[in-house]
């Protein structure tokens, strides 16, 4: 499994994919909001996750009147793992530095 570069976006993104739950998963849109990032930032990265192996997706099969079917995007569980550790080695990097909350 590749590493991938670790820029804030990229952390944005790992970060409202661990925030996903069953009853609320995380789809296009959804990351785009969490994140608050473009749609041109987000794809890129999501399928940089894809191809590392970080993340599965699946369209969406229920009903979906009037709209496209969602894309739904899953952390694998080594995806999880390297996801949680690298946001807590950040986390801690600004603890360290003094900065509050972890975030930039």
């Amino acid at each position: 499994m590749a590493n991938i570069r670790l820029t804030k976006p990229t952390m944005a993104v790992l970060d409202a994919l661990l925030s996903a739950t069953a009853d609320r998963p995380a789809w296009g849109l959804s990351i785009i909001r969490d994140a608050d990032l473009g749609p041109s930032t987000v794809y890129p990265i999501l399928e940089r996750l894809q191809e590392r192996g970080w993340i599965t997706s699946r369209e969406e099969t229920g009903p979906h009147p009037g709209r496209p079917a969602r894309r739904y995007y899953e952390l694998t569980g080594t995806g999880r793992m390297q996801a949680a550790q690298a946001l807590a080695a950040r986390a801690s990097r600004f603890t360290r530095f003094g900065f509050a909350g972890g975030a930039a």
